[in-house]
């Protein structure tokens, strides 16, 4: 059983950065960060394959965002920069087995309990 702990969520302002950290995640998974808004669906954010080879992200944060990992640590790391107000969700770390590319939050098998982000204007 993977157990995932997200951390590192707050209040910024607008244009403000932070760093979601994902502890006791697996070397061999597909890591990928989520985020879920109050009345919305849970929507793809980034991910990174176990090697740390690959790396994807939405259109929506591509260039603000970078998803790394430190597997001697098991930690998947979010930075984010360039805060925006529709940044504003809870944030899930979600691992998913034996690799690959995948942006459907389906596919993935472990989640971890979420953390708040919250960018005011």
């Amino acid at each position: 059983q993977v157990q995932l702990v997200e951390s590192g969520g707050g209040l910024v302002q607008a244009g403000g950065s932070l760093r979601l950290s994902c502890a006791r995640s697996y070397s061999s998974y597909t890591m990928g960060w989520f985020r879920q808004a109050p009345g919305e669906e849970r929507e793809f954010v980034a991910l990174i394959t176990g090697s740390g080879g690959s790396t994807a992200y939405a259109n929506s944060v591509k260039g603000r965002f970078t998803i790394s990992r430190d597997n001697t640590k098991n930690t998947v790391y979010l930075q984010m920069n360039s805060l925006k107000p529709e940044d504003t969700s809870v944030y899930y770390c979600a691992a998913k087995g034996g690799g690959g590319i995948y942006i459907t939050p389906g596919d993935y098998d472990y989640w971890g309990q979420g953390t708040q982000v919250t960018v005011s204007s």
